[in-house]
């Protein structure tokens, strides 16, 4: 899978960072909205607010209208209060560990493990929807993907499987295959690095004309 993602793996700018509150920035964007929408409010954003200081002194209205036309304008108001709290209590800095990174309200399991991997380089899961998709497929086939046993299942696979060195590769690969090749309508099963160990790809065929 790191080789499939070397060659075909997103050249996204913040994949190009190692900055906390860029990777955050790119993370709480990225929530239910698509890359292509967001890349050049990304960019703009950061050249509006570079820093947690200056988001945390801009005024919430303006965080606001820039957010837009993102929608769901929770997020940047989240972000704003993110940004306010690491300057008050952090110096302007988010911690690495993942019990405080989740003290901060808006910041789930997912984005702390992000930030943990992404940033910091530590050996921290992930799990959004794609990641999901991937691991529900490859290692479980059938069931219902979405329900809370699962979803904690899912976890567990993705803790275990993570490497003990190129992490950062590693969970990015999982994203792009997720939002690339094994897709929710139209997974691309021929062309994707996993498909010899796919749970449910194998069910597919195995099962009768008509049931898979």
């Amino acid at each position: 899978m790191l080789t499939w993602y070397r060659a075909q793996g997103r050249d996204l700018p913040w994949r190009r960072t190692r900055d906390p509150y860029h990777i955050l920035v790119s993370e709480i964007m990225l929530q239910q909205t698509q890359v292509d929408r967001v890349l050049p409010k990304y960019e703009e954003w950061l050249r509006k607010y570079p820093s947690f200081e200056a988001l945390a002194e801009a005024a919430d209205d303006e965080v606001v209208q820039t957010w837009r036309p993102l929608g769901y304008n929770i997020r940047p108001r989240r972000l704003q209060s993110i940004a306010r709290e690491a300057v008050s209590r952090y110096d302007g800095r988010l911690p690495s560990d993942e019990t405080t990174l989740r003290s901060f309200k808006g910041i789930g399991a997912y984005t702390a493990g992000a930030i943990r991997s992404f940033a910091f380089g530590q050996r921290a899961a992930i799990l959004d929807t794609n990641v999901a998709r991937v691991l529900f497929r490859v290692f479980v086939g059938d069931g219902e993907p979405k329900s809370h046993a699962m979803r904690r299942h899912l976890w567990d696979i993705s803790r275990t499987l993570l490497p003990h060195k190129h992490v950062f590769d590693f969970n990015q690969a999982l994203m792009d295959l997720g939002a690339i090749v094994c897709t929710a309508r139209k997974p691309l099963c021929l062309v994707c690095p996993m498909a010899r160990h796919c749970a449910f790809r194998l069910t597919a065929r195995s099962a009768p004309p008509g049931t898979a």
